[in-house]
C-alpha cells in the first residue's frame, strides 16, 4: 500500500495517505472488519492520467471492488489485466468516466468471480467478440457512451447469468438478436443511441425477471408489438424517437410504471385504459399522430404526462384533475385542444410545469391557478385567452417562467408582478395590455428576459429590471417622449433593447453608446431626431424610419503637424510682406498658441488608453516555428490597452488586433474574469487546458497559439480572421449576396469542427456559446469555430442565474438550458441548428422579440409550404440549389427538436449536410 500511495500522489500532489497510520483508516480504503484485509478501494475523482500504479493495486489479494472511475486513465495496462484476473475475491471493477480507448481489452485470464464490469463512458471502439466469454460470474455489464461498431454482442459468460446489459450511446448496428433472450436472469436491458433498425423481437417477451427495456433514439420501425402486456415485472419501457407507426396497443400499460414512445409516427387515438393503470406514473406520447380526444380514466399516481405535439381535440375536462394529487408535469401543447383550462386543473398541489401552448383554448384565465403553489413554469402563449392577468397568478412565488405572448388577453399590466421573485422569463408580447408598466418592475431581480412587445402600453417606463441580460422588448407600444435615461440605463448586461415602433422623440441619447454589452439596438420608426452617435462596431443599430435623424460626418484625416507648421510659416512670411515685422512676430504666436490648443483638444477627445496589463506568466502553446518567431507578449498587451485596436465583442471574449513587430497581424482574446470565469487559483490547471486545446487539429477550430494571464484576466493569442464573423457576412454586409455554395461550404465546415470537438480523443470538448458571432471567416467559404476554451474555465454552478443566463447568446440557447445547470452534446446541436437557419433563411437569431427557431418551427408544419422559409434571394438561383436548401432544411428541423434526446448526433448531422450538397 506505500507503493500505492507513492504512485498516486506523483500525479496527484494534493491528493496522500499518511503512511504512518493503518491503511484501513485511509480515504477511499474500506476493511474486512474480522480480519483488517483491503476489500474495497475507491480512487474516484482525482484526475489520475497515468495507468501505472494499477498493476500495485492487484497485489491486493483481498480486493474485492475497485472503483476508478471519473479519472484521466486512457489505458488498462496488460499487467493489470493478467495480475488482478488472479484475485479470486474480486467481484466489482469501474473505470467509467475515463479516456480509455482503442479496441475492448480481453479478460480470459482469470476474473472467475467477477459480477460487475462498468467501462462507461470512455473513448472504447471495435467490435465485441469473445473478449468477456470467460467472465461465467457477469451479473452486470455496462459500456454505455463508447464507440463500439458491428453487430449487439450475445456473449456475456457461458453461464448466462447476466442480469443488467446496458450498451447504449454507441454506434451498434444491425437487428436487436434474438440470442438475448438466452439471459434469462435480465432485468435491465438498455440498447438506446445507437443504430439498430427493425423490429423488436417476439422473443424478448420470453424474458421473466425483465423490468427496463431501453430501445429510444434507434431506427426501429414496424409496429409497436403487444409483448409486454403479460409481463407482471416490466416497469419501464422507453422505444422513443424510432420509426414506430400504427397504432399504440391496448395493455401496454398494464404493469407499467414509465413508458415513452414519444418522436415516433404513431397514429390512431389513444387506448381508453392506457392512462388508467394503477402504477402508471409517467406516459409520454409526445410529437407522434395521434387523434382523438384525452381519454378521461387517468391513473391517481400520474407524475408525469406529455402529449405535445399530436393533432389531439375536443377539451381537457375529460380528465378528472382532483384524484391527480402526483401530478407534476402536465405537457399537453401544439394541439388542437379547444374550450376552458378546467378550474379543477388547479386542484393538482404539486404541479410544478403547465404547457398548454399553441392550441386553440380560450376563455379567461382562471383565477384558481394561483392556488398552484408549487408552479415554476407556466406556458399559454398561442392561444386564444381573453380578460385580464388574474392578480392569484402573481402569488406563485417559485414561477421561474411565464409566457401567456399571442393570446388576446386585455387590461393593465398588475403591480403585483413584483412578487415573482423568481421569474427568470416573462413573454407578455402580442396581447392587448394597456395602461403603463408597473412602477415596481425593476424589482424582479431575477428577471433575464421581459418581452412586452405588441400591445397598446403607454405612459412613463420605470426604472427596468438591472439583470435583464438577453432582451428587453417594449417594441409597437404608444410609449412617446424622450428615452429615459433612468429607465435602461443600469442594465449592463442587456443584449437587445428593441424600443422600435413607438413615439419616441428627441435625440439618441449618449448613454445607449455605453451599454458594453449591447450587440443588437433597435430604434425604427420612431419620430427621434437629431446626429446617430457613433456606437462601437459589434453594435447593430436600426433607425430605418426616423426622418429627423441624420448621421454623422465621416472622420476628417488627421493633419500632419509638420505641414501644419510649414503652412503657418508661410502665414507667418505673408503677414510679414503686408503689416510688418512686429504683426508678423505676433501672428506667428498667435497661430503657434491656437495650434497647440486645438491639438490638446483633439487628444482630450479621444477615448484614452487602457492601462497596459501586467502579466504574471506567458507561454508559447503552438510548435509552428513561424508564430513562435512572431509572436510578442509585450506588443499584444499594448494592443488590449488601446480600444481602437477591439474587432470583435461576443457574450464572454473581447477580440483585438495586434500588430507584432514583424508585420504579422493576430487576434488577441481577453476573457473577463467574473464569479463565473476561473479565479487565479485555476491557472494551473487552465493552461493544462489550454495547451490540450492548443493540439487540436482542425482547419475549422480556432485554436489558441499562445497565452497571458495577468491579475484580473486571461489573454490568448489567435491567428487572424480577416473577412469578419459570419454574422456580419450574413447580416450586415452591404456588398455581394453570401450565394448558397459559401453558405453551404461554411455550414459544412462548421459542422466538421463541432464533430471534431464532439469527438475529441481526450473527451468531448462543448461550447458554451456557439452562434454566427463566435464562427469567424477565413474566406468567405472557410469557417472557424471560436470560444472553445469556455467550457474549460467556466463553472455554471458557480453562477446565481440559471444556465441559460450563462452559457449561449440569446436564440441560440436550447429550451432544457433553462431548467438544468449542464452544457451537453445535445445542446450544442440546437445551436448549431439555429446557424443553419440563419444561413437558409437569412434572417438573424432573434428578429422582433421572436426566436427564428420558434419562428420556423411554427412555419414548418407543413412541408409543402417549406419554400416560404428559404431566403428567397439565394433559393430561387436554381432548381437545384433550391432542392439542396430543402434538405438541409430537413437536418436543421431535427437539430432544432425540443427534445435534446431527439436531436442527431454532429457525426451524423455532418454525414447528412454532405449528403444533401
Amino acid at each position: 500500500m506505500i507503493n500505492l500511495s507513492k504512485q498516486i500522489h506523483s500525479q496527484v500532489s494534493s491528493f496522500s495517505w499518511d503512511t504512518s497510520k493503518d491503511p484501513c483508516t485511509w480515504t477511499g480504503v474500506v476493511c474486512n472488519n474480522l480480519n483488517s484485509s483491503v476489500i474495497k478501494l475507491s480512487l474516484s475523482s482525482l484526475k489520475l492520467t497515468n495507468s501505472n500504479f494499477l498493476p500495485i493495486v492487484c497485489q491486493i489479494s483481498s480486493l474485492e471492488v475497485l472503483d476508478v472511475s471519473k479519472n484521466l486513465l486512457n489505458s488498462i495496462p496488460v499487467e493489470f489485466l493478467s495480475s488482478c484476473g488472479d484475485i479470486s475475491t474480486l467481484k466489482s471493477v469501474n473505470f467509467s468516466w475515463n479516456r480509455v480507448s482503442g479496441p475492448l481489452p480481453s479478460f480470459e485470464n482469470g476474473f472467475t468471480n467477477l459480477e460487475a464490469l462498468d467501462l462507461s463512458q470512455n473513448l472504447l471502439n471495435g467490435s465485441i467478440g469473445t473478449q468477456l466469454n470467460a467472465l461465467v460470474s457477469l451479473k452486470i455489464l455496462n459500456f454505455s457512451s463508447n464507440n463500439f461498431t458491428g453487430s449487439i454482442p450475445t456473449n456475456f459468460g457461458e453461464v448466462k447469468g447476466l442480469e443488467q446489459l446496458q450498451l447504449s450511446a454507441n454506434k451498434f448496428q444491425g437487428t436487436i438478436p434474438e440470442q438475448l433472450a438466452d439471459y434469462r436472469n435480465l432485468t435491465v436491458l438498455d440498447l438506446s443511441l445507437n443504430q439498430l433498425n427493425g423490429r423488436i423481437p417476439s422473443k424478448i417477451q420470453e424474458l421473466p425477471k425483465l423490468e427496463v427495456l431501453v430501445l429510444s433514439g434507434n431506427k426501429l420501425s414496424g409496429e409497436v408489438p403487444d409483448i409486454f402486456s403479460n409481463n407482471t415485472r416490466l416497469q419501464r419501457f422507453a422505444a422513443n424517437r424510432n420509426g414506430f407507426h400504427g397504432s399504440i396497443p391496448s395493455g401496454i400499460t398494464r404493469f407499467l410504471k414509465n413508458l415513452d414512445l414519444s418522436y415516433n409516427n404513431l397514429s390512431g387515438s389513444i387506448p381508453n385504459d392506457l392512462l388508467s393503470q394503477t402504477n402508471l406514473q409517467t406516459v409520454d406520447l409526445s410529437y407522434n399522430r395521434l387523434i382523438g380526444t384525452i381519454p378521461g380514466n387517468v391513473s391517481s399516481s400520474l407524475v408525469r404526462l406529455r402529449l405535445g405535439g399530436n393533432l389531439l381535440h375536443g377539451t381537457i375536462l375529460p380528465i378528472n384533475f382532483s384524484d391527480l394529487q402526483s401530478l407534476v408535469y402536465l405537457e399537453l401543447e401544439n394541439n388542437i385542444l379547444n374550450g376552458t383550462i378546467p378550474v379543477d386543473l388547479c386542484s393538482c398541489q404539486k404541479l410544478s410545469l403547465l404547457n398548454l401552448a399553441e392550441n386553440k383554448l380560450s376563455g379567461e384565465l382562471p383565477t384558481e391557478l394561483g392556488y398552484l403553489k408549487q408552479l415554476q413554469v407556466l406556458s399559454l402563449q398561442l392561444n386564444n385567452f381573453v380578460g385580464n392577468i388574474p392578480g392569484e397568478i402573481t402569488q406563485l412565488s417559485k414561477l421561474t417562467s411565464l409566457n401567456i405572448s399571442w393570446n388576446s388577453l386585455s387590461g393593465p399590466i398588475p403591480p403585483s408582478i413584483s412578487n415573482l421573485g423568481k421569474l427568470g422569463y416573462l413573454h407578455l408580447q402580442e396581447n392587448n395590455f394597456s395602461g403603463s408598466i408597473p412602477d415596481n418592475i425593476g424589482n424582479l431581480n431575477s428577471l433575464i428576459e421581459l418581452q412586452l412587445g405588441k400591445n397598446h402600453l403607454s405612459g412613463k417606463i420605470p426604472p427596468m429590471p438591472q439583470n435583464l441580460q438577453y432582451s428587453l422588448n417594449l417594441s409597437h407600444n404608444l410609449f412617446r417622449g424622450r428615452i429615459p435615461k433612468a429607465s435602461l440605463d443600469l442594465m449592463t448586461s442587456l443584449e437587445i433593447l428593441d424600443l422600435s415602433n413607438n413615439r419616441f422623440s428627441g435625440e439618441i441619447p449618449n448613454f445607449l453608446v455605453f451599454m458594453q454589452s449591447l450587440t443588437w439596438l433597435l430604434l425604427d420608426n420612431n419620430n427621434l431626431s437629431g446626429v446617430i452617435p457613433k456606437f462601437r462596431s459589434t453594435v447593430i443599430v436600426d433607425t430605418k424610419g426616423n426622418l429627423g435623424l441624420t448621421y454623422p460626418p465621416p472622420d476628417r484625416p488627421k493633419t500632419n503637424h509638420r505641414k501644419m507648421s510649414i503652412a503657418v510659416k508661410i502665414a507667418v512670411v505673408v503677414s510679414a510682406a503686408l503689416f510688418g515685422g512686429m504683426i508678423a512676430i505676433l501672428g506667428v504666436i498667435l497661430s503657434m498658441r491656437l495650434l497647440y490648443k486645438v491639438h490638446d483638444i483633439d487628444v482630450q477627445s479621444r477615448q484614452p488608453d487602457l492601462p497596459v496589463p501586467l502579466a504574471i506568466e506567458s507561454h508559447i502553446l503552438t510548435t509552428n516555428s513561424t508564430h513562435k518567431s512572431n509572436i510578442d507578449f509585450t506588443k499584444a498587451m499594448e494592443a488590449v490597452s488601446n480600444p481602437l485596436n477591439l474587432v470583435l465583442k461576443t457574450k464572454f471574449s473581447t477580440y483585438y488586433k495586434a500588430v507584432m513587430p514583424s508585420g504579422v497581424s493576430y487576434f488577441v482574446k481577453k476573457l473577463n474574469c467574473t464569479d463565473r470565469i476561473f479565479q487565479p487559483s485555476n491557472q494551473g490547471s487552465f493552461g493544462q487546458e489550454l495547451e490540450a486545446l492548443g493540439k487540436l487539429n482542425s482547419s475549422n477550430i480556432m485554436t489558441p497559439l499562445a497565452y497571458t494571464l495577468a491579475a484580473d484576466s486571461a489573454f490568448l493569442i489567435y491567428e487572424m480572421s480577416f473577412k469578419g464573423t459570419l454574422f456580419d457576412s450574413l447580416h450586415r454586409s452591404s456588398g455581394t449576396l453570401l450565394d448558397w455554395v459559401s453558405r453551404c461550404s461554411i455550414a459544412v465546415g462548421v459542422a466538421q469542427g463541432l464533430a471534431s470537438l464532439h469527438g475529441c480523443s481526450t473527451g468531448p470538448v462543448l461550447l458554451f456559446d456557439l452562434s454566427s458571432k463566435t464562427v469567424l471567416l477565413k474566406s468567405s467559404k472557410e469557417p472557424q469555430i471560436g470560444d472553445i476554451e469556455l467550457c474549460k474555465v467556466i463553472d455554471p454552478s458557480k453562477s446565481a442565474s440559471s444556465l441559460s443566463a450563462v452559457a449561449g447568446s440569446v436564440g441560440y440557447i436550447p429550451p432544457e438550458y433553462a431548467y438544468t445547470m449542464r452544457v451537453t452534446l445535445a445542446g450544442n446541436v440546437y445551436s448549431f441548428g439555429v446557424i443553419l437557419l440563419e444561413l437558409l433563411t437569412g434572417k438573424q437569431a432573434v428578429s422582433e422579440g421572436t426566436e427564428l427557431a420558434k419562428w420556423v418551427l411554427r412555419n414548418s408544419t407543413q412541408p409543402q409550404k417549406w419554400d416560404r422559409i428559404l431566403d428567397f434571394r439565394v433559393s430561387r438561383t436554381s432548381p437545384s440549389v433550391r432542392s439542396q436548401m430543402l434538405a438541409v432544411l430537413k437536418i436543421a428541423l431535427a437539430c432544432i427538436n425540443a427534445s435534446s434526446e431527439a436531436r442527431p448526433k454532429m457525426k451524423s448531422v455532418l454525414r447528412m449536410l454532405l449528403n444533401a450538397r
